[in-house]
């Protein structure tokens, strides 16, 4: 069974990796994900941002609405993870400079 979840992790990457712009990315996640499960992944996605540039709980909390256990999870993830967050962070401070 692990095996087949991981196969099927996989292939989703992959599709993934063949997106070529912003807007077939957008697209696709419409598609695959709920609303309310695209809405979670951005603001997981704006907290890490603001968190890498060193805003703290409270004003993170206030200008996204995440709580503060969704900030603290975020927080050890881009300290402690899988390294996720940091190389999409990073690479995007590359393009914006």
């Amino acid at each position: 069974m692990e095996k087949r979840r991981h196969a099927a992790s996989e292939e989703l990457c992959r599709a993934i990796l063949s997106l070529q712009t912003p807007e077939e990315c957008e697209a696709f996640l419409e598609d695959i994900c709920t609303i309310r499960e695209l809405q979670d992944m951005a603001q997981r996605f704006a907290v890490a941002a603001m968190l890498d540039a060193g805003k703290n709980y409270q004003d993170i909390s206030k200008e996204t609405g995440a709580s503060t256990a969704t900030i603290s999870r975020v927080s050890r993830c881009l300290n402690y993870g899988s390294l996720g967050y940091r190389t999409v962070l990073d690479r995007r401070k590359e393009e914006q400079a």
